[in-house]
């Protein structure tokens, strides 16, 4: 009787359920994955390189246009030797005129007076200068002795009707033996100043003056200038 008791008890523990060990653990569940966030990174990436790539392309697009060396008067051309070729962004919205039209642009007139350093812009030349009503250009051919030594364009002068014998001393800015001549205009405005001839090593100090003056008096400015009894010399600008 006891050793079926004994069985039927070990049969019992048997039956039981077997419990996991302590070491083991539940599976986690699989991450989720986000493919948006991927691809929205990725794209920022490739924006990003793309604005860079524009901005690096944008400063390397430059162009060769004019620029004056200079001065220009109104009513005067460029020349050669007033220009130089200089590289400007494109994207700046200015008109410039491109260093290849520059032989075009010898055919026209400068509108108003333009300085050496300007960036020549096309609406700076016209066909046609206009010009002060009752003004005239004077082109004069002055030896030296008859115009003071740094003249240039854009001066304030006067002119006088001296003697043939006009000394060298009247180059200087207030010559005093202008004094004794006669004025044939006291106020005119230098336009225009080139070296007359010679050889491009040594000068001959001979100048062709430009003058724009009342056109009353371009005739006598004329012809004293013809005699070579004209002197010009610099006044007190407006």
């Amino acid at each position: 009787m006891k050793i079926q008791e004994r069985t039927g008890a070990g049969a019992g523990r048997s039956a039981a359920p077997a419990q996991p060990s302590v070491g083991d653990r539940l599976p986690s569940p699989p991450r989720e994955r986000k493919p948006a966030l991927a691809a929205l990174a990725v794209l920022l990436i490739l924006l990003g390189a793309l604005g860079a790539t524009t901005l690096v392309l944008r400063v390397g697009d430059r162009v060769e246009v004019i620029q004056l060396t200079g001065q220009v008067p109104a009513g005067s051309s460029i020349t050669d030797d007033k220009i130089k070729p200089v590289m400007v962004s494109d994207d700046s919205g200015a008109k410039f005129v491109p260093w290849s039209q520059r032989e075009s642009l010898k055919k026209l007139q400068a509108k108003s007076t333009l300085y050496s350093g300007t960036v020549v812009v096309g609406q700076m030349f016209g066909g046609k200068a206009g010009m002060e009503q009752g003004k005239a250009y004077v082109g004069l051919a002055l030896k030296e002795g008859q115009y003071y030594k740094d003249i240039k364009n854009g001066d304030a002068v006067a002119a006088y009707r001296v003697g043939s014998d006009v000394s060298s001393g009247s180059s200087d800015e207030d010559s005093s033996s202008s004094s004794s001549g006669n004025a044939l205009i006291a106020n005119a405005q230098v336009a225009d100043v080139q070296e007359d001839g010679g050889d491009a090593t040594v000068s001959t100090g001979n100048k062709s003056v430009t003058l724009l003056a009342d056109e009353a008096d371009a005739a006598a400015l004329a012809s004293a200038a013809a005699a070579g009894e004209l002197a010009v010399v610099r006044v007190p600008g407006k």
